[in-house]
């Protein structure tokens, strides 16, 4: 009888709740009868679609696809994006990832084209959202903190952002700053009313307590949830406080409370359509079944849970996700690409004014030159009686640059075989679906349906132009490991030094964690775009940002070893437009940690050979000397800031030109 009564609840519930929300939505549906077919109409659309979008997510799904066709008819942009923000977030719940993606891109991409940063910084947290349910946890961080940098950002857009973020770090297992940043959500709730935000930001909370292993705190947070959501009747986070409820009548083996909460759940998600949460709540029914030795109820859960992983999880939503990320870097590349040629050709034109002015120097200089030559013939005796002591002091210097470019190479390995995984990766999976589907082409065949094994054929090599892709990113990777290890050769390229700075970061960070799992730390990137190409030697360059990168996370490795409380490591490289010191323009690269800081007694020595603050082998002495030389070969200045128990910043200054 109990499965009767647990209905019989969930019906009075979600009554009580319907009447709660009949009078915003009746008075919405008024007014939309009342409303001609012009941009009014529109934004009541959207309204209404948002009002069902925590109770019926169907509902929601037609209103927007209403609203996004009439903002299109009547060449409305602002509603056009609000509406494919809204159809996006309802795809995204229905598990309907691909299509979600798409109308979430096409509306940031309006967003950006007519600067409404409100429907920008909208657009990027939808996005980050459903990378989030697909595990793609960085990629997700890429979109949210670009939100916290909006100025114009609404207030309940920034405690998503937050509290997103929060829900990446704990599906990251950095449960630290997941609480930081849900906290931190959770403060500015005060000063908006009530509503669904209220629900979701408690529900990641509790989560967060479940993994900390504080289920009793978790417990409140789950009820705090479903009281806020029966008063605003969001059926959607109701269903998921339920389900994370249950689970933790599970662990503790309260299996009827449990299968109470699962089945309530269950039903929840089914009403507004939340596949993801139905499999969740399917899922752990079947445990709970199997465990009652009820197989019957246990099966039929399990064909719910399959019917519903091959609706969300189908390979040909893969493939069509896949191409959507590559489809969406590409354009990102272009854009930028676009922006530094048109830097490019300011710049030029500014060199062949310049080239004029010092044309007319070169004149005047000519006459000094000639006086110049003479004072240099006396000097010519002397430099060749010093020639053979500066050729064996270069020898030595090469060996000892040499030696050190070696140990940088040894910070990178594990980096690079972090990062050549990931392509090869993809050339494994492609070329397993691609052998599967040649055996099904070769069947097709067989039978002479020709139609059909033309369409796997095209698939085939669509696969195998991924294949192809994938296979040369790894080739470019290998290659880039081997300039790095090649002698420099002294020839300046034009080179993207934010694209530089953060590869170095990344292989440098993966580089350490190979050699020390349980070394973590904070990355923290501000890359001015700005900036764009400047000629440097880009090997000499990228030697000297890493060996920054590694001197910093050793730095907060040892700050790390002293137990203090609450500290979080974090290392920071930033990029900067300047103006030197002598009028020209040119970039700052900023390394900065929160270590302990350098002694004052022995910063004026830090950049003189063989001195070093490490201990006894395990650093040469050489690194920040040669880093100094390399820049002040490119015309630049490498400069240190730091405070005792605190922290160093080291600033590259290059000129770009």
């Amino acid at each position: 009888m109990k499965p009767f009564y647990v209905t019989i609840l969930l019906l009075l519930s979600n009554l009580m709740i319907a009447v709660s929300q009949t009078s915003d939505t009746d008075s919405l549906k008024k007014l939309l009868a009342q409303t001609d077919a012009d941009t009014t109409r529109v934004l009541l659309l959207s309204r209404l679609a948002g009002a069902y979008r925590f109770s019926n997510l169907d509902t929601a799904l037609i209103l927007s696809q209403q609203a996004l066709l009439l903002s299109r008819k009547l060449n409305f942009t602002r509603g056009e994006v609000r509406a494919l923000n809204l159809l996006g977030s309802t795809l995204q719940s229905l598990g309907e990832y691909p299509k979600a993606l798409e109308a979430e891109f096409e509306a940031l991409r309006m967003s950006k084209s007519s600067h409404d940063r409100e429907a920008e910084a909208t657009s990027l947290v939808y996005i980050g959202s459903i990378y989030i349910q697909l595990n793609e946890y960085q990629q997700a961080l890429f979109y949210l903190q670009q939100v916290l940098k909006i100025d114009e950002c609404p207030q309940h857009i920034a405690i998503l952002a937050l509290s997103a973020i929060g829900d990446a770090y704990e599906k990251m297992n950095r449960l630290d700053s997941a609480s930081v940043y849900q906290l931190q959500a959770k403060g500015m709730l005060k000063e908006l009313p009530r509503g669904t935000l209220q629900s979701l930001v408690p529900l990641r909370l509790g989560r967060i307590q479940v993994r900390l292993g504080n289920s009793a705190s978790a417990l409140r947070y789950y009820h705090d949830v479903l009281d806020n959501a029966h008063l605003t009747g969001d059926l959607l986070n109701q269903g998921r406080a339920q389900h994370r409820i249950a689970e933790i009548y599970h662990q503790s083996h309260q299996l009827d409370s449990s299968l109470m909460y699962a089945r309530l759940a269950f039903i929840n998600c089914q009403q507004t359509s939340q596949k993801l949460w139905q499999l969740y709540a399917s899922d752990l029914l079947v445990k709970l079944f199997q465990e009652q030795n009820k197989l019957d109820s246990a099966y039929y859960y399990l064909q719910v849970s399959q019917v519903i992983k091959d609706s969300l999880f189908s390979p040909e939503k893969f493939q069509r996700l896949q191409l959507l990320t590559s489809i969406e870097q590409q354009r990102q590349r272009e854009i930028l690409q676009a922006q530094a040629d048109f830097k490019n050709k300011i710049r030029l034109y500014a060199s062949l004014a310049t080239v004029g002015v010092f044309l007319v120097l070169a004149i005047l200089l000519y006459r000094n030159n000639r006086q110049k030559q003479k004072a240099n013939a006396l000097l010519q005796h002397q430099k060749s009686e010093i020639q053979n002591t500066l050729t064996e002091l270069k020898a030595t210097q090469n060996q000892l640059i040499q030696s050190e470019k070696m140990a940088s190479l040894g910070e990178l390995t594990a980096g690079i075989a972090h990062e050549i995984q990931n392509p090869l990766n993809f050339v494994n999976n492609f070329s397993e679906v691609n052998k599967d589907l040649l055996v099904e082409m070769k069947d097709e065949m067989k039978i002479g349906n020709l139609t059909e094994a033309n369409a796997i054929a095209d698939d085939v090599i669509g696969n195998e132009e991924k294949i192809n892709y994938h296979g040369k990113r790894a080739d470019a990777i290998v290659k880039g490991m081997l300039q790095h290890s090649r002698q420099s050769s002294g020839i300046k390229e034009l080179t993207d030094i934010n694209a530089l700075a953060d590869e170095y970061l990344r292989l440098a960070y993966h580089g350490l964690r190979a050699k020390d799992k349980s070394f973590n730390a904070t990355l923290k990137t501000d890359y001015d775009e700005n900036v764009g190409k400047i000629n440097i030697i880009p090997q000499d360059i990228g030697r000297v940002i890493l060996n920054l990168i590694t001197n910093a996370f050793h730095a907060v490795t040892e700050k790390m070893k002293e137990n203090m409380d609450g500290y979080v490591a974090t290392v920071m490289v930033t990029t900067r437009s300047i103006k030197l010191p002598s009028g020209g323009t040119g970039v700052s690269i900023s390394v900065k940690d929160n270590g302990n800081g350098i002694p004052e007694n022995v910063v004026d020595k830090i950049f003189q050979p063989f001195f070093t603050t490490k201990p006894t082998g395990q650093g040469t002495g050489l690194g920040l000397s040669l880093s100094y030389d390399i820049v002040k070969a490119h015309g630049g200045q490498l400069k240190v800031e730091t405070k005792t128990g605190e922290g160093s910043e080291f600033i590259i200054q290059l000129p770009a030109n």
